[in-house]
């Protein structure tokens, strides 16, 4: 009897000693087990919190679309970790997030399973009934010379346009900040319940040469188990002199300016004395000059987005503040969202053999129908002997 005790006893010593008490992260099993090993070492309240945590971590700890990826790159961020440091990785991303969540709280977001689905269960408390997203927006932090950020939140309301009551979620909400079609800036939060404080877009993390006409664009989103809710807004004002602009880049003050048109002696490679040969005449390069007329460029490209020939109207232009091609053709923020353009008058201002300015008066009907008159300045380039749209201004 006493032997098997013993026995007994050894057995689960060493039925302990095989769970894991640290993240093993070799594969997405092993991820797993190890996880439900650590879980299970903890009280029922504390597992609930280990659990939050990790979805916190999974949600905006990690820089990866797609659950499968983010779980992917969730392990690499906590192989090897144990419960407290996970605890208190969770703290240090939901506070730079501004996410009101704590490892010391009592549990707040419900059911989460980083590897569970999204199928709805009875108790989900991110099954939210809604029937759509609306977005407040104002301004904020007025340091005397105007709002320096604004304040944008969402709100899932019913039929009516009433706010949802709901409580205990943990929905994923992402803001989306655009100027002129191209992407500025991604943010992510947690909402818990409709008395969500939203997102604090500072000016300051916006740089002043993407900004168009002083102009943002928002889209925020909000992922329930059975749907993700969109709304946007467009032309939001932004106070210019609240926007980032890089400092200059610093200059040596002890370097040497080089003449590049300086003859090098290669016995004498550190240019001291006289390095110019009088007798070198140099011709600076002559660039080639465009045959067409810049106006035929941006009738082209409004044709070419008219038809929604976008990858043709892309190659017309060279302009960085575009973008690449994907933020470009963006069916929601860039052109494709267009279904028709009816130009007015094009007319050229200055044009010399390097650059060009080409005004357009023309309609714009979007894809939901609202039609938009625009007086836009076309800023071209010449680039190899091609005019090339690099400027893209709505004037007033």
């Amino acid at each position: 009897m006493k032997k098997f005790s013993l026995l007994l006893i050894f057995s689960l010593l060493l039925f302990t000693a095989c769970k894991k008490d640290h993240v093993d992260a070799t594969s997405t099993k092993t991820l797993q087990s190890s996880i439900n090993d650590m879980a299970s070492s903890l009280s029922t309240i504390k597992q609930i919190k280990f659990n939050e945590a990790l979805y916190i971590l999974k949600t905006f700890g990690v820089d990866a679309e797609g659950d499968v990826n983010e779980v992917k790159a969730l392990g690499k961020l906590i192989n090897g970790k144990k419960v407290p440091e996970i605890l208190s990785m969770a703290d240090e991303v939901a506070q730079k997030n501004n996410i009101e969540w704590a490892s010391t709280a009592p549990p707040s977001l419900g059911e989460m399973n980083i590897f569970g689905d999204e199928k709805a269960k009875e108790s989900d408390p991110n099954d939210v009934k809604a029937s759509s997203l609306s977005i407040i927006t104002r301004p904020s932090a007025d340091d005397g010379n105007g709002a320096t950020a604004i304040q944008i939140i969402p709100k899932l309301v019913d039929n009516a346009g009433n706010p949802v009551a709901f409580t205990g979620a943990g929905l994923e909400a992402t803001l989306e900040v655009f100027s002129n079609g191209v992407k500025l800036s991604t943010a992510k939060n947690l909402m818990t319940d409709n008395n969500f404080k939203g997102f604090n877009l500072r000016f300051s993390s916006l740089l002043a040469s993407k900004v168009v006409d002083n102009k943002i664009d928002i889209t925020v989103s909000v992922k329930t188990t059975a749907k993700t809710f969109k709304m946007s807004k467009i032309g939001l004002e932004v106070n210019p002199s609240a926007l980032k602009i890089p400092a200059p880049p610093k200059t040596d003050s002890t370097a040497v300016p080089t003449d590049p048109n300086a003859v090098i002696d290669p016995s004498n490679p550190t240019g001291t004395g006289n390095t110019t040969d009088p007798s070198v005449t140099t011709v600076p390069a002559t660039p080639k000059q465009p045959a067409a007329d810049p106006k035929n460029t941006v009738s082209k490209f409004l044709n070419n987005v008219s038809s929604q020939n976008l990858k043709a109207a892309f190659e017309s232009s060279n302009n960085p503040s575009w973008g690449s091609y994907e933020s470009f053709s963006n069916p929601t923020s860039g052109f494709g969202s267009v279904k028709n353009v009816s130009v007015k008058n094009i007319t050229a201002n200055a044009t010399n053999a390097n650059s060009s300015s080409v005004n357009a008066t023309y309609d714009v009907t979007d894809k939901n129908g609202k039609t938009t008159s625009l007086k836009v300045t076309f800023g071209l380039k010449n680039v190899n002997g091609d005019w090339k749209i690099s400027s893209y201004k709505i004037n007033p």
